[in-house]
């Protein structure tokens, strides 16, 4: 039976750091990916540009049941390390927005990089092969694939998590971490549109396409600015995407679409220069013109803005500023960025990714409960959780 030292299972971002950074140590690697080709969700990642890593890359970017896990991994190889690596390769990149790093070219950079990085160390990719099975052994274990078991060491889970399952994605990381064991914190999607109920949908309707550049999203105590969009199922854009990771079922959120503007002082202004214009024309001086008839509608002022008491105005600042809405869901791993929750940290050594009751068994990347905000994070990640298991595997 054919043996080698570490078997890493998955071909995606933090599973092919994993394997460069073991084969580095000269470890024999054998990475196995049942897709086709390495790095799928790198290659539509950043619109096809790939957005690598972020500038302010830290903990308190990150969502888990054990907020400070990812701290070691994110400490011992940072976005600097990244950067570095993309530098060496001659790819170039440019900061697009708070801190996103892309690439000039295309998002296969990045995954060439990747390849070339464990060919040159050493690491074997075998693509299209699923494995069926993995059993412990005296010495490790054995992974049963098309061409028959081979043996190892160490095994790396780099399988992902739920989302995007066109792509291939599966719940393999969960099944291996309940075969031997370990918990899992219940996974959901996340980065994620919110969906409305019917009768919402029904009335804001003709705002599909609709975005708003810098609204303030707000669930609970956590907040995000940035732009929002209205489509034909709910709403969507960076701040929703980013707010989806903390909102749960049944819970409310609150929508600023013009935070830091004093709504009620321009309305205000905008009665006493032209009191005979209809409010949803001072309000389009603000917003767009589609969501200023629908906000005006929504609050029952026709007529002339001269006809309304400060009462009124300030009913207006309110649904412009303080809109609350308890969206119906969200529009599943369909479309979803990434899984949050996954396997349970409290079962992982936090400097080794490997599984406290397993020794051998290595956990990495989307399949740990460990998930970043939209921009980049998810990839630190993955470079540093594979990074970390890679070094001892």
């Amino acid at each position: 039976m054919k043996q080698v030292d570490v078997i890493v299972i998955g071909a995606g971002a933090a599973g092919m750091m994993c394997a460069a950074e073991a084969g580095r140590r000269g470890r024999s690697v054998l990475v196995v990916e049942h897709a086709r080709a390495p790095g799928e969700k790198i290659r539509i990642s950043g619109g096809g540009r790939c957005n690598f890593t972020n500038l302010n890359a830290g903990p308190a970017n990150y969502i888990s049941a054990n907020p400070g896990f990812c701290i070691s991994a994110l400490r011992r190889y940072t976005q600097r390390d990244f950067i570095a690596l993309v530098d060496r390769h001659g790819i170039a990149w440019h900061e697009k927005t708070l801190g996103q790093l892309f690439c000039d070219g295309s998002s296969q950079q990045v995954i060439d990089l990747l390849v070339k990085e464990m060919k040159r160390h050493g690491a074997e990719l075998r693509l299209a092969t699923a494995v069926s099975g993995i059993e412990r052994t005296a010495d490790g274990f054995s992974v049963a694939l098309p061409g028959g078991a081979i043996r190892c060491e160490s095994i790396v889970i780099a399988s992902g998590g739920l989302s995007i399952p066109k792509m291939g994605a599966t719940g393999f990381a969960y099944d291996v971490a309940r075969r031997f064991g370990l918990g899992i914190v219940a996974p959901r999607p996340a980065l994620v549109p919110l969906t409305f109920d019917p009768v919402t949908l029904e009335r804001l309707k003709p705002l599909a396409g609709v975005a708003v550049d810098a609204a303030s999203v707000r669930c609970g105590k956590t907040r995000f600015d940035e732009a929002m969009l209205f489509t034909h199922r709910g709403l969507s854009g960076p701040a929703i995407l980013q707010i989806s990771s903390y909102w749960k079922p049944g819970e409310e959120i609150a929508v600023s679409l013009l935070p830091g503007t004093d709504v009620f002082a321009e309305l205000h202004a905008a009665r006493t220069a032209n009191g005979r214009q209809a409010p949803h024309t001072a309000l389009s001086a603000l917003l767009p013109k589609r969501l200023a008839q629908a906000i005006t509608e929504r609050e029952g002022t026709a007529g002339n803005i001269a006809d309304l008491s400060d009462k009124r105005l300030r009913q207006l600042e309110a649904a412009v500023n303080d809109w609350r809405i308890v969206p119906a869901g969200t529009e599943g791993y369909r479309t979803a960025e990434v899984t949050t929750g996954g396997i349970d940290t409290r079962d992982l050594d936090s400097k080794t990714m490997q599984a406290r009751t397993v020794p051998g068994l290595f956990f990495i990347g989307e399949a740990v409960d460990v998930t970043g905000w939209l921009g980049g994070y998810n990839f630190q990640w993955a470079w540093s959780s594979g990074w970390s298991a890679g070094k001892v595997a």
